[in-house]
């Protein structure tokens, strides 16, 4: 893969720069659909790795409700185990799928965490950045974005879980030293969006602890993201398979919205967004 990263032009940096506030006008909790297409994903690698399999997956979540259709081409799990994939290879994984999905009437977000990836990902149909180091892991990803002028999900990260820490306080930290780098490459504050990382460098515990106390993170001023979905919390209070944790995931979804989470990410759309929706009716005639 070409590791030089492309100018974009005026016209589609204009376009994606406008996405996150057209998606926050709806006023309502999102729904980002996860695709991966990868082998090694927790919850459903290896199903989506045809290329037709993937876009009809895509498909069936924007028929389903979904408002971004999140992708990746590399496992983001935190597992020992984890392979780390080249660029060469994350790239034809997306190469087919991101631009059919881009053509779909959904806003892409691409789930790297390489600048490449996301240079070329913009370039073809991508309107948002999905960054699970949060900016602090590729030094070029922050110019990108700040190239590009689009949205970024900042997510928080830890390469080791330490269950003594205070994970609120590791969390604001961490923002903060995201948000300066974004300062300093000159991504406008009201493009970014934050993702306490449920899961990622954490014990169950520690997640649940971001969900029950995701609204102090509200101090920050910008939108949150919290993507429970099938993750192992759940499995820590109900042993069960990822692809039988529909029930927690919904359960762990419904109290981030109620803390202020302004998009839920999720495997199981149709369920979601009956579940948002279903909670907002019933608060309505509160």
């Amino acid at each position: 893969m070409n590791a030089v990263l492309p100018h974009p032009s005026g016209t589609a940096s204009t376009t994606n720069a406008s996405v996150l506030a057209r998606l926050l006008a709806l006023q309502r909790p999102l729904v980002m659909g996860i695709l991966n297409v990868t082998p090694d994903s927790f919850s459903d690698g290896g199903a989506f790795l045809s290329s037709d399999a993937a876009v009809a997956h895509a498909e069936q979540m924007i028929t389903e409700g979904a408002d971004i259709i999140d992708i990746g081409g590399e496992s983001t799990r935190p597992s020992p185990n984890r392979v780390a994939v080249s660029a060469d290879e994350e790239l034809r994984r997306l190469e087919f799928v991101l631009p059919a999905a881009g053509r779909l009437g959904r806003p892409v977000s691409i789930d790297t965490m390489k600048a490449t990836i996301a240079a070329w990902a913009l370039d073809h149909g991508a309107a948002i950045v999905n960054d699970v180091w949060g900016l602090q892991r590729d030094p070029e990803m922050a110019d990108v974005v700040a190239r590009y002028r689009v949205p970024v999900i900042i997510m928080h990260n830890r390469d080791v879980v330490d269950a003594r820490i205070d994970i609120m306080a590791d969390i604001a930290a961490f923002f903060e030293r995201s948000l300066a780098i974004a300062a300093r490459a000159g991504i406008a504050r009201d493009l970014i969006v934050l993702d306490p990382g449920i899961g990622f460098g954490k014990t169950a515990e520690q997640s649940m602890t971001a969900i029950a106390r995701l609204d102090r993170l509200k101090t920050f001023g910008l939108p949150l993201l919290v993507g429970a979905s099938r993750k192992r919390l759940i499995n820590a209070v109900v042993p069960t398979p990822p692809d039988q944790r529909l029930g927690g995931s919904i359960a762990a979804h419904l109290l981030a919205a109620e803390r202020g989470a302004t998009i839920i990410r999720a495997h199981d759309v149709a369920a979601t967004v009956q579940a948002l929706r279903v909670m907002a009716a019933i608060e309505a005639t509160a």
